[in-house]
């Protein structure tokens, strides 16, 4: 495999960003460190494609970044810790956000490509599979985030949302909980974490009940709080909730409250994002948390790679989460 300047960068023990500049000659850079960052490429051979071409007018540095919903604050978790990742390696991110709109999405990428970006990075849900279609035929570099999308073949960095599931929905069994309410949308990432509840569920002996999963057309606070109102609202209601995004997580809360009863007392609630919600929130949100910082360097490593190698195969990489227990979650 070529060398990339992720890889000049760890041999040199230098940031990518570093390398770039020592390639570009521009920025202050010592010569002790230009002449050992110039060594490792004549010995790896690295011939910079990306660099070379944005000299002659074809790359801008620049990469987009496709959100559903500014709303949720999930993604600007997402922005801040990709930008973090795109700055050390010499590029600037543009966010767009598309409402979870397909008309939007086809606007904002064909903006994005008139603006010569470098490639995009689309996070969480994309609709319109005609655009994204298009960017892979025509050679453009794409990398999903924290969403898959069967049965493309496209490069995607994510967490394991269904092993996110399983530790959410252990956790409310290890408390007693046998009666469990979930609140989800549309989305794979979503359907994956409730697949995550059904083998949790089933690990545990517990026989999985019919009206417990409740959907949401949008992730928004009200139509959450309508779902959690339709499960709490049950003769048999549930004595835990699982929303699958802190946003249903927080939609249950409200419902919670507006029927009187008590959190975790009456009822636990486990979200997932640990988004910064969890600690604005009373109590505290029990959330299953992803690994922002680590994700966000490697989309960017990915989509780099993509870049510079244009190899046939595509990858996949997972990463695990971590449950981070607060105060919303308690004995049955």
């Amino acid at each position: 495999m070529k060398p990339t300047i992720y890889d000049i960068a760890r041999i040199a023990g230098v940031s990518a960003a570093t390398v770039s500049k020592v390639l570009n000659d521009r920025g202050r850079i010592s010569d002790k460190t230009k002449q050992k960052v110039l060594k490792i490429v004549d010995e790896l051979h690295y011939r910079p494609n990306v660099l070379a071409s944005a000299m002659k007018g074809k790359f801008t540095y620049q990469i987009a970044l496709l959100i559903p919903d500014i709303d949720n604050p999930v993604y600007v978790q997402f922005l801040k810790h990709i930008e973090e990742a795109g700055q050390q390696a010499g590029f600037s991110i543009v966010m767009c956000s598309t409402d979870n709109d397909a008309e939007k999405e086809a606007r904002q990428v064909a903006f994005m490509r008139q603006k010569r970006v470098d490639g995009f990075i689309i996070a969480s849900k994309f609709r319109n599979d005609e655009v994204l279609k298009e960017l892979l035929e025509d050679g453009v570099p794409v990398v999903l985030f924290a969403f898959e999308k069967p049965p493309f073949s496209i490069d995607i960095v994510t967490v394991d949302d269904y092993l996110g599931g399983v530790a959410a929905v252990e956790h409310l069994v290890s408390l007693g909980h046998r009666r469990i309410g979930v609140i989800a949308d549309g989305s794979y990432s979503s359907a994956e974490r409730v697949r995550g509840y059904y083998a949790a569920l089933q690990s545990a002996g517990i026989a999985a009940e019919e009206g417990l999963v409740a959907e949401c057309q949008t992730i928004t606070l009200q139509e959450a709080e309508e779902a959690a109102g339709r499960l709490l609202g049950r003769r048999d209601r549930p004595s835990a909730v699982f929303g699958c995004n802190d946003v249903m997580a927080a939609g249950a809360m409200r419902a919670a409250r507006k029927l009187g009863l008590d959190v975790p007392k009456d009822l636990s609630i486990v979200g997932f994002d640990n988004t910064d919600w969890c600690s604005l929130l009373f109590p505290e949100l029990t959330s299953v948390a992803m690994p922002l910082p680590e994700l966000g360097k490697k989309v960017m490593e990915v989509i780099v790679n993509r870049m510079e190698r244009n190899e046939p195969t595509k990858q996949t990489v997972r990463m695990f989460p971590k449950l981070v227990v607060r105060g919303s979650t308690g004995p049955v």
